[in-house]
C-alpha cells in the first residue's frame, strides 16, 4: 500500500517592497534557494502579493513547482498600493493564485495591512522575510510580521543577500 503524499509545506512571505532591480534578482535566487532548502518538495506559498518581495516569492514558488494563495487586505488595494508599471504584473500573479482571501476591511491602510499579515500568520507553517533589519515606520512593517511570527513560535528565515539595496524614498 502506498501512502499519499503529505500535504505541502506552507510558507508566508514579508518583506520589502521597495527593492533596487539588482536586489530583486539577488532576491529571487536566494528565495528559491530557501523554498528548496526548507522542504524536499514544492510548497504552498501564502502572500499578500505586494511589489518588491511578495512578488518575488510568488514567482519563486511557481519555478520550483508549488502554489499560493493570495491574501488582499481590502478591494481597493490594486489601485491603492500596486503602481501603475506593476499593475500587469500583479494581475498576473493574481490570477495564478490557487485562492484569493479577501480581508474584511473597506479601504487600504495601516489597519488593512496589519489584519492581512495575521491572517497571512494563521495560515503557515513557515515565514520568510525579504527585511534588511531595520525597523519599520508602521504596524504593518516586516519586522513587526517578524515579531508576531516569532511570538507564535512560526519558524522564520530572514533573507538578506550581501549587496542587496533599498531604493531611496522620496
Amino acid at each position: 500500500m502506498t501512502l499519499p503524499d503529505p500535504a505541502p509545506l506552507r510558507v508566508g512571505i514579508t518583506g520589502h517592497i521597495n527593492l533596487t532591480p539588482d536586489t530583486e534578482r539577488l532576491i529571487a535566487d536566494a528565495l528559491r534557494v530557501e523554498l528548496r532548502r526548507i522542504s524536499d518538495r514544492p510548497v504552498h506559498g501564502v502572500t499578500c502579493l505586494a511589489a518588491g518581495a511578495d512578488q518575488i516569492f510568488a514567482r519563486a514558488v511557481l519555478a520550483t513547482g508549488g502554489t499560493y494563495e493570495v491574501i488582499l487586505p481590502a478591494p481597493d488595494y490594486r489601485a491603492a498600493a500596486i503602481a501603475q508599471d506593476r499593475r500587469a504584473a500583479y494581475d498576473e500573479l493574481l490570477q495564478r493564485a490557487t485562492r484569493v482571501i479577501h480581508i474584511d476591511h473597506n479601504r487600504s491602510g495601516t489597519a488593512a495591512y496589519v489584519a492581512a499579515n495575521r491572517e497571512l500568520l494563521r495560515r503557515i507553517q513557515r515565514l520568510v522575510a525579504v527585511w534588511d533589519g531595520e525597523l519599520g515606520c508602521h504596524a504593518a512593517s516586516t519586522d513587526r510580521t517578524v515579531d508576531w511570527a516569532r511570538q507564535r513560535g512560526i519558524p522564520t528565515t530572514i533573507l538578506w543577500p550581501t549587496g542587496a539595496r533599498r531604493m531611496p524614498t522620496v
